[in-house]
């Protein structure tokens, strides 16, 4: 057994990074060095002198989708709709608030050109499934009426427009590609284009995978038995590309880095459901904790995480529970900015 409580610990409310940095790659960065037992201080910008040709990095080219709809009932009341993940025949699940306001057959009204139709609870912990009533195409929709889904950590007082423009660029990665994410894998938020062009220009290959994050990386554990604890399963890919580059790389020597515990899961994922890595589309309900034994990661860029979290114990698999505490200690001491427009570490 293993409890929950072994994974918690307390958190100043200020140090809950509210907007991202000033620019992306400014962010700090604690490096561990898991076999010294080292902790060092650095900025995000330093990762380009702790990666050479001997590593090879890998990214999750996800891209967030504007999730959280706003509508209104045929009574005035106020709605709000979270898109979780899509069925066919344009229904989708979705979490609402407040749901004791909402039943089945009623319409939730977005805008003109988008209404939703609540057709029925679902047994999964709150969710419901819908029916989104619009002509054309959801997406191009999406992006003219729905909100960017910042954590509910997360709490800002700005307006519609400055939240609209500030979470549309920074909540992205720089290389976001596939939209179906309602979360950012936010390891990636720290990357700019001219600091993966010097990695690649010291010989640094980069590949992508792409797992859509779903809510369940909000979602805290509830049983203090970690063992009981199910996973939400989010789907992914690794095209034929990436897979021969870390095939290729792994027979070379090559040191395999992760940016953000998606990337981990979809790599571990594949590797234990295949016995290697290839190309293929698949879902991962994988749950790591310690002391799981790595079979591709060898090393990870990763942002700070919630008390209690799936996420927490992930790293705390790579890096030893031990370590990884001692290190959030000093990371407090020196008000480091936490969760997802927070700071990072590069555990290597």
């Amino acid at each position: 057994m293993m409890l929950l409580s072994e994974f918690d610990y307390t958190l100043p409310e200020e140090l809950i990074a509210q907007t991202p940095a000033d620019k992306r790659e400014n962010s700090c960065m604690m490096h561990l060095g898991v076999n010294a037992k080292l902790i060092e201080h650095k900025h995000f910008y330093d990762i380009v002198d702790l990666l050479d040709d001997n590593n090879i990095l890998i990214l999750n080219n996800t891209k967030v989708i504007p999730a959280r709809l706003y509508g209104y009932k045929d009574t005035g009341a106020r709605i709000e709709v979270f898109l979780l993940k899509e069925h066919e025949n344009k229904k989708w699940e979705v979490l609402i608030k407040p749901s004791k306001r909402v039943k089945e057959g009623i319409i939730v009204k977005i805008s003109d050109e988008l209404s939703v139709e609540v057709l029925q609870p679902l047994p999964d912990d709150g969710k419901w499934l819908v029916r989104m009533i619009y002509e054309g195409n959801l997406l191009e929709i999406l992006h003219r009426v729905g909100n960017i889904p910042l954590p509910p950590y997360i709490e800002r007082k700005m307006t519609n427009d400055e939240l609209k423009k500030l979470d549309f660029e920074r909540y992205q990665t720089v290389y976001a590609k596939d939209e179906g994410s309602v979360a950012a894998p936010t390891a990636g938020l720290h990357f700019t284009q001219d600091i993966l062009k010097k990695l690649s220009d010291k010989g640094v290959e980069i590949g992508f995978v792409t797992l859509n994050v779903g809510i369940g990386t909000f979602r805290p554990v509830k049983c203090e038995n970690i063992l009981d604890h199910k996973m939400d399963s989010e789907s992914f890919e690794i095209t034929q590309k990436t897979a021969d580059l870390i095939n290729r790389a792994k027979k070379e020597g090559k040191k395999l880095v992760a940016v953000g515990t998606t990337t981990v899961r979809t790599l571990e994922t594949a590797h234990q459901q295949f016995g290697c890595i290839k190309a293929c589309r698949s879902s991962s309900e994988l749950f790591i904790y310690p002391p799981y034994e790595f079979k591709v990661v060898d090393k990870l860029i990763t942002n700070f995480h919630l008390p209690k979290s799936t996420l927490l114990m992930l790293v705390s698999a790579l890096a030893g529970k031990d370590f990884i505490f001692k290190a959030y200690e000093e990371a407090i001491k020196n008000k480091y900015r936490f969760y997802s427009y927070g700071d990072c570490m590069f555990i290597d």
